[in-house]
Parts: C-alpha cells; sequence; structure tokens
C-alpha cells in the first residue's frame, strides 16, 4: 500500500475520532446544564417554601402580640374602638383603607349613605368581677389607734412589698387591739388612696361583717405577705388602681360573701390562696365579706 494512502487513511481516522469525542462531550454538557438547572429549580423552591413558612410563623406571633396588646389595654380599663363592621381581633388601621379619588369621593359618600344602613360598631365592654380586685396576703406590722378618731385603728401592713402600706381600719369596736398585733390578714390592695381624718389609707383589711358583729378574715396556714389571693374560676386581671367612678368594688360587693362553713367566696367560689388554702372566718357565716 501506497504509503501516502496509509498516511490519508490515518488521519481520517483521527478526524472522525476527534468528532466523536466532541460530540459526546457536547452531549455530556448538555445532560450537565440540564442536572443543574433541575437543582437550581428545586434549590428556588426549597427556599421559596422555607420563606413562606417563616412568613407564616412571622404572621402568626403578629397576630399574637396584636391579641396580647388588646387583652392588656382592656385589663388596664381602655376602650377598643374598631372600624364598623369588625371585632376588636380584626380590624384594621385606617391607613390600610384603599384611597379613593379626589373627584369620585364626593359622590360614592353620597351613594353609600343612600344605598347602605349604618353599621354598628361592636364595643367590647371591660368585665368587671373579682378578677379585678387586687387581693393580697398582708402582716400587721404595727398599729396604733387614730389619734384624731376613737373608732379607728392606723396600722402599717407588709404586702411584701418594698414599704409597708398605712391602712386606716374602722375596729377599734370589733377587735381588741392586742388580736390585731403581728396578725396575717387579707388586704385589699388597689383602693384609690383616701383620707380618712387627716391619714391617708392605702388598702383595707377584709373582715366577715354583720349587722351585730365584724370578724377579720383569716388566711390559711403559711399564707405569707405578698401573696396573691384568687378566686375560682375567675382568673386574676386586677386593675392597677380601682377608679371610684367605675366602681368596680361597690359592683362586687354584694356578691363577696361567707358560706355555710365559713369559707369567703365570690358568687359561691372560694377566695384561696394557692397551694396553701382558702380564706375563712372565725365564726361568722353567710355575711358579706367588706
Amino acid at each position: 500500500m501506497n504509503f501516502r494512502i496509509i498516511i490519508r487513511k490515518m488521519s481520517n481516522n483521527a478526524t472522525v475520532k476527534l468528532i466523536n469525542n466532541a460530540e459526546k462531550a457536547e452531549k455530556r454538557l448538555a445532560e450537565l446544564k440540564n442536572k443543574l438547572d433541575e437543582v437550581k429549580k428545586i434549590k428556588v423552591e426549597e427556599k421559596i417554601r422555607q420563606l413562606t413558612q417563616e412568613n407564616e410563623s412571622l404572621l402568626s406571633q403578629v397576630e399574637k402580640a396584636k391579641a396580647e396588646l388588646i387583652r392588656l389595654e382592656i385589663q388596664n380599663g381602655k376602650k377598643q374602638y374598631p372600624l364598623p363592621g369588625k371585632t376588636i381581633a380584626d380590624s384594621k388601621p385606617i391607613d390600610d383603607a384603599e384611597p379613593v379619588p379626589k373627584k369620585e369621593k364626593k359622590e360614592k359618600d353620597v351613594k353609600k349613605s343612600k344605598d347602605k344602613p349604618l353599621q354598628k360598631v361592636t364595643i367590647i365592654e371591660p368585665i368587671v368581677d373579682v378578677r379585678k380586685l387586687d387581693l393580697r396576703i398582708g402582716k400587721i406590722v404595727d398599729i396604733n389607734k387614730h389619734p384624731d378618731a376613737d373608732s379607728l385603728y392606723v396600722e402599717k401592713i407588709d404586702c411584701g412589698e418594698d414599704n409597708p402600706r398605712t391602712v386606716v381600719s374602722g375596729l377599734v369596736n370589733h377587735v381588741p387591739i392586742e388580736e390585731m398585733k403581728e396578725r396575717i390578714v387579707m388586704v385589699l390592695c388597689n383602693l384609690k388612696p383616701v383620707k380618712m381624718r387627716g391619714v391617708t389609707s392605702e388598702a383595707m383589711v377584709m373582715c366577715a361583717s354583720s349587722p351585730e358583729k365584724v370578724e377579720v378574715l383569716i388566711p390559711p396556714n403559711g399564707a405569707t405577705p405578698g401573696d396573691l389571693v384568687s378566686c375560682e374560676g375567675y382568673p386574676r386581671e386586677p386593675e392597677a388602681q380601682l377608679n371610684p367612678k367605675k366602681k368596680i368594688f361597690e359592683t362586687c360587693a354584694p356578691d363577696l360573701k361567707t358560706n355555710d362553713e365559713g369559707v369567703a367566696c365570690y358568687k359561691g367560689s372560694p377566695l384561696i390562696v394557692p397551694g396553701k388554702g382558702s380564706i375563712t372566718a372565725p365564726t361568722l357565716k353567710g355575711v358579706h365579706v367588706k
């Protein structure tokens, strides 16, 4: 065979081989590109899913925070004013309302006033019951007769705070001063301070009371100054200070009584120091607590 023919055949074979390798490489590159696109798509979808979940979680937290804010405002006596037709929970700020073009606003307002009846505004009134009373356990650490009133004691009562509270009580004719000294008592702590014959009283010692007799209520064994008093079925939500105009204590007072066992109750539910026991009267049953 001619040497030149052999060289030509070898050259053609190499060319064919190079072409085949190039085609294989292109095919492989195309496959890798497709896989890369699929991986990118999966990663993007995964990121979108992650962001969506985070967004839902954040929205849930915002709604919970909003509900808690409304609850705290109601607890502190702030009335809620939702937009017409909405409850407190789903009212939106006024800024979120869709703007009405200036030219069409007047015309639309007139049409609305003719076509639509006025909607009622739902206002949530704050609950008024024993949960609004800040009842605590205190200890009388000092007591004297009022300098200007024969029927009043002036006590210093440790309620678990930085300083004892000054309390004026009309108990001179009902309880000897010896029985009041160092006594553990139940105290109403969120009354508005008021002067009684020149001495500012910052709380009230709670007693069982009948026309003939008054008895200081007895906290359970183990009760200490600062212990909170609860009422079964009425979770504590005490006002920071009772507003005399709202007459919250006056509203609760008719339902504060001792039961047939002498236990202090609100509407039949015992007043208790959680984990320690109930508040009782020494002997009086079926009488008012005040």
